[in-house]
């Protein structure tokens, strides 16, 4: 990989001048041996800690040797891709990609930059990757991945033996199609009964959870970034209806979930900034990084104030998310 061993001026931007995006922010340091570029698909907590542990550990890592662009693409496939092309017409060292669309929109804008995803599910699915032990290309990243059999045994725990599930997500958004489908397998092979509804865009949301709260007796929403960015919806549906809800992330459970089973963002970009590290001062090649699982720290937690209300019994060994 070519290297751009040192940056002589560092044009300090505030906006891209590109209509629609947002929270453009590029470090100071007309020094810095390393300039990359961070595409955040949306605006919400998760991605925010993502991001943040990516900026800390090669802060940590590489002092004033690291400059960050900073853009958020505001939830618009359009945006992420506007922002892509431009890190490559600016000739960053490195593309960090937080969440799936914005990873697919960079893979589409370079073949040469390096690029480290995290907060993507499955890089397969994505179609960035040749496989997660050899991706093959040059992109690699952190999945978020957890178990979808546990989360779905932490969601049981609160209903009912007979309890009909239902499964909702975004279908324009890759990662939660295949964690869905997982979600459908294991439910088949607990002989348990449920149902699937979609969702195109946020404007359908309290529609179509108001259908599934009418028709099943608990809801497992997977780490989908269009039904994160609006839990206070999922909480004004399930909680006046009595029915238990599964969030895939600590986010989610925070902000209107019963609960979940939590991984830390945070720690998925600090995992994705030694990787950058790898990359950008070791020579590691992406095509041959596998891509990292987070193993660590996956906690079952509920949200107090969902199950007081709701009037349920909290299993033992569950923490209260903050």
């Amino acid at each position: 990989m070519k290297k751009r061993m040192k940056i002589t001026a560092l044009v300090l931007t505030a906006v891209l001048g590109m209509t629609g995006c947002g929270g453009a922010e590029e470090t100071a340091g007309s020094d810095a041996a390393y300039r990359i570029g961070i595409v955040q698909q949306m605006e919400h907590a998760a991605l925010d800690a993502a991001t943040q542990g990516f900026q800390d550990k090669l802060t940590e890592l590489l002092g004033d040797d690291v400059a960050f662009d900073y853009q958020n693409a505001q939830g618009e496939q359009t945006n992420c891709t506007t922002i892509a092309t431009k890190f490559v017409s600016d000739g960053v060292d490195l593309i960090m990609a937080n969440a799936t669309t914005a990873l697919q929109s960079a893979y589409a804008a370079t073949a040469d930059i390096p690029i480290v995803g995290t907060s993507v599910t499955d890089y397969v699915t994505a179609g960035v990757v040749d496989s997660n032990e050899a991706p093959g290309r040059n992109v690699t990243g952190v999945s978020d991945l957890s178990s979808i059999d546990a989360q779905i045994d932490v969601l049981l725990q609160f209903c009912e033996k007979g309890a009909k599930v239902a499964i909702v997500y975004c279908s324009s958004e890759p990662n939660s199609i295949y964690q869905a489908e997982l979600a459908e397998k294991y439910l088949q092979s607990l002989n348990k009964e449920y149902e699937v509804y979609t969702v195109a865009d946020s404007n359908e949301i309290q529609a179509v959870l108001t259908n599934a709260v009418s028709e099943c007796d608990a809801v497992y929403i997977p780490t989908d970034n269009t039904l994160a960015n609006n839990m206070e919806i999922v909480k004004n549906v399930t909680v006046p209806a009595g029915v238990p809800s599964f969030g895939g992330a600590e986010q989610m459970c925070a902000e209107g979930a019963l609960a979940t089973l939590s991984i830390s963002y945070y720690d998925l970009g600090v995992k994705a900034g030694e990787m950058a590290y790898d990359i950008l001062v070791n020579d590691a090649d992406p095509a041959q990084m596998p891509i990292a699982f987070v193993s660590e720290g996956i906690t079952p937690k509920y949200n107090p104030e969902i199950a007081e209300t709701l009037g349920v019994t909290v299993p033992e060994g569950m923490t209260a998310v903050e």
